[in-house]
């Protein structure tokens, strides 16, 4: 039995001892003579007579530099045995071998008894092999996850033979330690081991960087069929007695042709504008060298509007007739404001064009060269749906009540008018002097336009217009025009108006299409509280329990029951107006559809249709050009609430929009998809 002469000496180091302290080439530190291991690192002092290289000649090892090697225990690990060792006992029980060369060989722990003094010995356990080790663990699960396969239907089972861990060959048998050193039996905890790595690797398996797609819209119960709705009964009944009908009514016209002086004139003569009211406007616009927008400025509140001397949003106001409480929509004329002037006159049932009857500016309105405000809002009111139209001619006073010039007036946009579809008698025209108040309110006083003109005045006019139809026999559909927020609305208010069905305080309504339901609080006509609306009512409403996030311009108010389309691609039946540049598939544009304004692209034409008979005379044309007709599918950026034009015509209609002008017009004719269908998919 070997026992070692001293705790820090081996029996090999005496014959090579040299005289004198000697520094560490690891940790640079200065060790005593008697030690030939560093008491810090554990670095021999001379390493040359420890390597293994039986070839090489015998003083080839002591010719080493003596600090370029490595340590005994690290050369214990990596050092293969030779077969022609020995097996050596030491005092402590461990075992170890010794080489043909007379050097000694052994396991970790027992250099670490040998070499180390006592206070520096730690107790290390070798660790057994014959189970998987923290690196193979992790090796393991990298190489499942390449060779995972599917056993069960949902669960994900790993190859037993991904789990064989491989042995150290090296590693003599003879200086394993014993079962009981591990804690245990090595088979239970090996299979325990192998448990754990299988949870592990199923739970790694389902995590992922990947980020789900949340669905933010509510839940949408899955949608009634429209022909089963049946209105109640208060919603049959007469209309309120306290209130008269409404009649929506459109100012349209081009820029400067004096609509809202118009409005303001109209106003101030029917008593809805008080006397310190246009006190007030008439010296602050002389102040600003403004003094004949005095009355523009009734309907033109905002300080941007009065400072550029442009309408810029729909001013809205009311008065009343014998026959109808008239919601007036003030339209912007100037072509940067096109897309609010449809937003506001989307709610119109009757429409007023004016006309600017001076040289040159009616000239200007009819686009002589280029389409000019008159033409594209003809146009967009037609394709709105109205049928109804007073042409004002306004400033006849500047060319001095002139007969003729008003028949030249008639002559030239009459042909226009019925190119666009109106009805000759449908149409009303009225010359007046909105400024000097002629034939506004009553007949014209100055005999150059009485002499000639025996007909209606523009109030007249507008209290003769037909009755619109209102449908309460469907669902509710009120389509949002602005968001608004008031004391006595409260935090959330709309308004905008009733296009179908009817709607009462305290009844739930779904806002669409954000899909949350909502209690209505407050409903208010012209600042007068109601009970209840019904189709095309002009109305505010306040709503509770909704966030003001799900509430927006260009929504939909609808009945519960009865959600109103979301679409996320549309197909479009369209008449092309007067362009210059040829549509192709791959346009972008924005698309007009009531009160929504979404960026939109053509994904192709799908067929062109003859105009007389309405059916497909080509399919897939490359392009579309001016005055044509066509049905064409498009793509559009985000949701849109929409209803396909036969089923509710109100919210059919779609304008479409590019660099800055109106590019054709038309109806939904189908919803490509809806979101009630893909809820309906997805449950």
């Amino acid at each position: 039995m070997f026992v070692p002469k001293t705790d820090n000496q081996s029996d090999l180091e005496g014959p090579h001892r040299n005289a004198g302290p000697w520094l560490c080439s690891i940790c640079s530190q200065q060790n005593d003579t008697s030690c030939m291991s560093c008491e810090v690192c554990g670095v021999l002092r001379d390493l040359s007579l420890y390597f293994n290289n039986t070839n090489e000649p015998e003083g080839g090892a002591k010719r080493r530099n003596k600090h370029s090697g490595v340590s005994v225990l690290a050369r214990s690990l990596f050092t293969p045995s030779s077969p022609k060792s020995k097996a050596i006992v030491f005092s402590d029980g461990f075992r170890g071998n010794k080489n043909a060369t007379g050097h000694m060989q052994a396991s970790l722990g027992t250099l670490h008894k040998t070499f180390m003094t006592h206070k520096q010995r730690h107790n290390i356990v070798p660790f057994k092999f014959d189970i998987p080790s923290p690196d193979d663990m992790v090796s393991i699960g990298l190489k499942s996850s390449r060779h995972l396969r599917k056993d069960i239907p949902g669960k994900m089972v790993m190859g037993d033979d991904d789990l064989v861990a491989e042995k150290d060959t090296s590693t003599d048998p003879s200086s394993s330690v014993k079962l009981d050193e591990l804690g245990g039996n090595s088979s239970s905890v090996a299979a325990n081991t192998r448990n754990e790595t299988l949870i592990l690797d199923n739970e790694l398996q389902h995590l992922s960087l990947e980020r789900k797609p949340k669905n933010s819209k509510a839940k949408i119960k899955k949608p009634v069929p429209v022909s089963q709705y049946k209105p109640e009964p208060w919603m049959l009944q007469g209309e309120d007695q306290e209130m008269p009908r409404q009649l929506n009514l459109a100012i349209v016209g081009h820029v400067d042709s004096g609509k809202s002086t118009l409005c303001g004139r109209l106003l101030h003569a029917l008593g809805r504008i008080s006397k310190k009211q246009m006190h007030k406007n008439e010296k602050e616009a002389k102040e600003k060298g403004k003094g004949s927008f005095a009355y523009a400025w009734a309907m033109d509140e905002s300080a941007d509007e009065r400072a550029r001397g442009i309408t810029m949003n729909v001013g809205v106001a009311y008065f009343d007739t014998k026959n109808y409480q008239v919601v007036m929509l003030d339209s912007p004329g100037h072509k940067d404001f096109v897309p609010n002037m449809i937003s506001g006159v989307t709610q119109a049932d009757a429409a007023v064009l004016v006309v600017d009857a001076s040289l040159g500016s009616f000239e200007s309105g009819m686009g002589v060269n280029g389409i000019g405000q008159t033409k594209e809002h003809s146009q967009l009111i037609r394709s709105f749906g109205v049928e109804n139209l007073i042409v004002a001619v306004n400033k006849m006073d500047s060319v001095e009540y002139s007969a003729e010039r008003f028949n030249y007036v008639k002559s030239q946009l009459g042909i226009f008018l019925r190119s666009c579809g109106y009805k000759e008698s449908a149409i009303t025209w009225v010359p007046l002097s909105a400024m000097e108040n002629e034939n506004l309110v009553t007949a014209a006083s100055d005999t150059r336009l009485s002499s000639w003109f025996h007909g209606t005045c523009l109030l007249e006019a507008i209290d003769s217009s037909a009755a619109p139809h209102r449908d309460v026999s469907k669902p509710l559909r009120l389509p949002i025009c602005d968001v608004i927020s008031s004391h006595v609305l409260g935090q959330v208010a709309v308004c905008g108006k009733v296009v179908c069905g009817a709607i009462r305080s305290d009844s739930k309504v779904l806002v669409m299409p954000s899909g949350e339901l909502a209690t209505v609080k407050i409903i208010e006509r012209d600042s007068s509280r109601l009970s209840s609306a019904r189709a095309g009512d002009n109305i505010a409403i306040g709503l509770q329990g909704i966030d003001p996030i799900h509430v927006m311009s260009g929504g939909v108010l609808c009945h519960p029951d009865y959600p109103v389309s979301v679409a996320s691609s549309l197909e479009l039946k369209i008449l092309v107006l007067d362009i210059t540049v040829p549509i192709l598939p791959g346009l972008q544009f924005e698309l007009h559809a009531h009160h929504a304004k979404v960026s939109a692209s053509l994904v192709r034409i799908v067929s062109l249709l003859d105009q007389k008979t309405g059916k497909a005379s080509a399919r897939k044309p490359r392009m579309l050009t001016a005055r044509q007709a066509a049905v064409v599918e498009v793509r559009l950026e985000r949701e849109v609430c929409v209803e396909e034009f036969g089923t509710l015509k109100a919210l059919g209609r779609a304008f479409l929009r590019s660099q800055g002008s109106t590019v054709a017009v038309g109806v939904v004719t189908r919803v490509v998809q809806v979101q009630g269908e893909r809820a309906e998919q997805a449950s």
